[in-house]
């Protein structure tokens, strides 16, 4: 973990010194241990040193060209033995880009298994290139202000330069009030955007160039057995594990007691000659824990374990996690992956995390939900309408996991096609609810704006036959780099911890995409392969567990603890002059959430986040 930021004068003015000195200091936090700098020639380079890190930025011998990295090359011992042209002058696994970067240009990024975002500068090309790893693992946000060229790895660093101005990107709050963040290439701010996942840019001679330098391979499929596949799985993921439990610092890993966590703990026990440091969160509300699955696993691997439970107090720290964020960002499980990180940083420097294992193995429910639709479709129509007519009549349930509840929403979107059903699954405010809470303004300017066309896009795109596979891509592409993997890296980089995700391996990942997707969703069983291959490894009790997910019992905390404080918030006097919304809309929704008459904790926490933001970075 690092912190990166540069800015690049495009008529080769001087940049100041000052500036770029004040643009790593807003990101101290991601590098606490130095601070590097270089300014030539119309470039200002800034770089904030993780603990274990090699001070940058690194040069090559003739000093022109250099590079600044936030990440890690996993295969840097390969790469390094096959650049035998090249002297290293240092033992950092960054150098080896730089070295790649000679001999193939900007194709080097193809060559690089890890987690990264970085950026060369080529003095002799006038050349500014950017780079993002496959999955998104680390955060690369860029911005063109007249002649200036400007990135950093955290919205705010950009910010410091007085010029550019936070004019609110109305459409991405669009964007946001639908998927719970704002989906890449947005951000909250016209004009600055994020490099996407996979992703290169290139500025040289005036011109900005952005493309993808790699897509997921799903076909052929591999045809393979399933012990055969077993064997692979559990081989790949003990040498993900393996490479990156190689340090010197203290490790441990964050244990939620489901399926990913408990594999990745599984693995670290095998390879460690010390019990694994685990870390737990607790919630008091039993539908929102999973504290008993998260015991069974560090009592039978004799881990050294840890735990905290969050309770709605926790909510106090709303305010920091908005100025930490950057941006508005909607999943309230940043709650309890904050916490769990501050517990963490008391022992440990770097963790271990699951990410990815749902999207490579079919983890979620909403997969299922999606092959169910397209088996509901070949039901004759009056017995879809009569279905429809069953369910839409019952009473409204709160409880997280009702199934009646879940029967609704699955029914809620069956009547779109099949690709727009899974946008109206994955968002917080349809369109409809949109419309009645939008202020004439905000209708004004999203007219004819669609959120759901972001995942369209995404679907078109996809390199595979399969209608449930191109919904996983669409996971890979924005789901996962924008929600999931953020949530981890901004709460473990505040609190001084580098967090490493070993199911975010190339080998394992490329792999996975070929199995046949029937192994990995069999029938209505999730990540079916995965727990076949550690069936010998994980207790019966957490490999037969349903999923729960690591949600926040926040719909509670509206009614109860936190009733007035949304109320207070989402009325004052600062939230109805932004101009977004209808005031009645909004009230009507706490009103209904606190009665108890329906359930509106998320849609509620969305609004909240968003505000609360607003008075962080604006006011």
């Amino acid at each position: 973990m690092c912190g990166i930021t540069g800015k690049l004068n495009l008529d080769g003015s001087p940049v100041d010194k000052s500036l770029i000195e004040r643009m790593s200091s807003v990101l101290s936090h991601r590098g606490p241990d130095d601070f590097g700098i270089y300014i030539k020639d119309g470039i200002g380079i800034g770089h904030r040193k993780f603990f274990y890190d090699f001070p940058q930025p690194i040069l090559t011998e003739d000093e022109k060209i250099l590079i600044i990295c936030d990440g890690e090359i996993y295969n840097f011992d390969e790469l390094k033995r096959k650049l035998t042209n090249h002297r290293f002058k240092t033992t950092s696994n960054i150098e080896v880009i730089l070295h790649l970067y000679e001999d193939y240009g900007i194709d080097c990024v193809k060559q690089l298994s890890g987690m990264f975002a970085f950026a060369i500068f080529d003095e002799k090309k006038k050349r500014l290139f950017l780079a993002r790893d496959r999955f998104g693992g680390k955060p690369l946000i860029y911005t063109r202000y007249h002649d200036t060229f400007i990135f950093a790895s955290e919205i705010k660093s950009i910010l410091e330069n007085k010029d550019i101005p936070r004019e609110i990107d109305h459409v991405a709050i669009h964007h946001y009030l639908s998927y719970g963040y704002i989906p890449n290439p947005f951000t909250i701010f016209k004009g600055i955007k994020k490099l996407p996942p996979a992703s290169i840019l290139v500025m040289e001679n005036g011109e900005e160039k952005v493309e993808r330098y790699w897509m997921p391979i799903y076909k052929p499929k591999l045809k393979i057995s399933e012990d055969e596949a077993c064997s692979e799985i559990l081989r790949l993921l003990e040498e993900s594990v393996r490479i990156r439990i190689k340090s010197n610092l203290p490790l441990g890993a964050f244990l939620s007691g489901g399926i990913d966590s408990s594999a990745l703990v599984a693995m670290m026990a095998s390879l460690m000659d010390q019990p694994v440091k685990t870390f737990s969160i607790n919630f008091e509300e039993e539908d929102f824990s999973e504290i008993k699955f998260a015991r069974i696993i560090a009592n039978h691997f004799g881990c050294d374990h840890h735990e905290l439970t969050v309770r709605p107090d926790a909510m106090n720290i709303l305010p920091k996690l908005a100025l930490f964020y950057n941006e508005p960002y909607a999943d309230s499980s940043a709650i309890p992956t904050y916490y769990v990180s501050k517990m963490a940083k008391d022992y440990v420097k770097i963790v271990i995390g699951g990410d990815g294992g749902d999207e490579l193995f079919g983890g979620y429910e909403r997969y299922i939900a999606f092959k169910l639709s397209l088996l509901y479709d070949k039901i004759p129509r009056f017995m879809r309408d009569f279905v429809f007519s069953i369910f839409k009549n019952l009473p409204e349930q709160t409880s997280r996991n009702s199934l009646i509840r879940k029967a609704k929403r699955f029914l809620s979107a069956i009547s779109e096609e099949p690709k727009r059903r899974y946008g109206r699954w994955m968002i917080q405010f349809k369109n409809e609810e949109k419309e009645r809470l939008y202020s004439n303004e905000m209708k004004e300017i999203t007219q004819g704006i669609d959120s759901i066309e972001i995942l369209l896009s995404l679907y078109n795109v996809a390199p595979c036959d399969s209608l449930l596979e191109a919904t996983n891509f669409t996971d890979f592409a924005s789901y996962l780099p924008d929600d999931g993997i953020v949530k981890v890296e901004v709460a473990t980089s505040y609190n001084f911890l580098a967090v490493k995700s070993p199911f975010l391996d190339n080998g394992l990942a490329e792999f996975a995409f070929l199995l046949p997707f029937d192994m990995k969703i069999r029938g209505t069983k999730t990540k079916y392969i995965l727990k076949k291959a550690l069936s010998n490894i994980l207790p019966k009790e957490v490999l037969t567990r349903d999923k729960m997910g690591f949600g926040v019992p926040i719909g509670k905390w509206f009614r109860n603890e936190f009733k007035n404080y949304i109320y207070e918030v989402l009325l004052d006097d600062r939230a109805k002059k932004r101009g977004y919304f209808n005031m009645d809309e909004v009230k009507r929704i706490l009103d209904e959430h606190t009665s108890g008459r329906k359930n509106y904790g998320y849609p509620i926490w969305t609004l909240l986040f968003l505000e609360v933001w607003h008075n962080a970075f604006i006011d």
